[in-house]
């Protein structure tokens, strides 16, 4: 941080550093810019700071001596893309985000100049972070936009074809079934916040199974044994119900004799292992490791994205493993913290 001025207290200068990094989240130029110059004019005690976004427009910590003066130096600023000064206490300085012009910091008072040029840098720094985590955002959206996408028209004309065959025959079924799709595709298609637990997965997961016992009959078995300690953990929309899906459809609906689909999940010390396991016909192992890399056939049901989503949320060590062997089914599992801070659900 601002070393001229705060050697003595470094670590409460990188932890109100961090708070102004927080506050320019939304830009020098958003709502928070306020509170940003605010912490600033602390940690350079300066008489007056000021943040300004490339409109002109600058959100005051402090009052200055000279609007007018102040005014004209942020236009020069942003004009030329270079430090001026007014005297020896006032001066402005540039605003950088990946190395290009965001705006201008102004800084009014008896500040060493080197520690008027690291506030900029720790601005500019704050601005790059808040730019890189937004694209992260964008990114993480699309990809759950594009897993949604991916529920199967197959499937959905299927589901609704057994919901039709029930209207006459037995009307009691057909109701509820039809609940079961609203729940199945709400969803899988609504929009939500970015964490469930995996209670509301397994609300999801009954759905879709119940709609494919109506389509597959005796040719789907299922056993789900779920520790009731893990119910509470959160983690993203769509990460478990892609892995059971993905089980019913290529390892049972595939074969002509059907098969089993087991779901189990318990506490592992600190951690959340789930697995969803079938007893079809398996894969070679490396097709395995380009599903998870990207690389599969469309169709996977995005277990690829799944493991990007898992890995971006807990980090590297986290996410999905796949077990199988041609003709030795398929075990695809799921391992997160059970507490991670910042994952709530809503």
């Amino acid at each position: 941080m601002v070393r001229a001025r705060f050697g003595s207290d470094a670590m409460a200068a990188v932890a109100e550093g961090r708070r102004v990094a927080a506050a320019l989240r939304s830009g020098v130029d958003g709502p928070g810019a306020g509170s940003a110059a605010r912490r600033l004019r602390r940690l350079l005690e300066a008489d007056a700071v000021g943040l300004s976004g490339l409109n002109g427009e600058t959100a005051w910590s402090g009052r200055p001596s000279d609007p007018a003066t102040t005014t004209d130096l942020v236009e020069r600023v942003l004009r030329t893309d270079a430090r001026v000064g007014h005297g020896r206490r006032l001066v402005a300085l540039p605003l950088h985000a990946r190395d290009e012009l965001v705006g201008a910091l102004v800084v009014e008072g008896r500040v060493a100049t080197v520690a008027a040029r690291e506030a900029a840098i720790l601005v500019g720094e704050a601005l790059d972070l808040a730019r890189l985590e937004a694209s992260s955002d964008v990114a993480e959206l699309a990809e759950l936009r594009a897993l949604r996408a991916e529920i199967s028209p197959h499937f959905v004309y299927n589901s609704l074809t057994a919901i039709a065959s029930f209207v006459e025959s037995d009307p009691e079924r057909a109701r509820e079934l039809m609940l079961e799709f609203a729940a199945y595709t709400r969803h899988s298609l609504a929009r939500h916040g970015d964490y469930t637990t995996v209670a509301g997965e397994f609300e999801a997961i009954e759905a879709y199974l119940a709609l494919a016992r109506a389509v597959l009959g005796d040719r789907l078995r299922v056993l789900v044994r779920i520790a009731p300690e893990i119910l509470p953990v959160a983690l993203p929309y769509l990460a478990l119900q892609p892995l059971v899906e993905n089980a019913v459809q290529h390892g049972v609906e595939l074969t002509g004799a059907g098969g089993l689909v087991q779901v189990s999940g318990e506490a592992e010390g600190s951690e959340c292992v789930i697995s969803v396991e079938d007893d079809g016909p398996g894969m070679d192992p490396r097709y395995a490791a380009d599903i998870l890399a990207g690389r599969g056939k469309p169709g996977s049901l995005g277990l690829a994205n799944v493991d990007r989503r898992l890995r971006t949320v807990f980090g590297p060590g986290y996410g999905l493993v796949i077990e199988t062997a041609e003709g030795a089914g398929t075990k695809v599992v799921l391992r997160v913290p059970r507490f991670q801070p910042g994952v709530i659900a809503e």
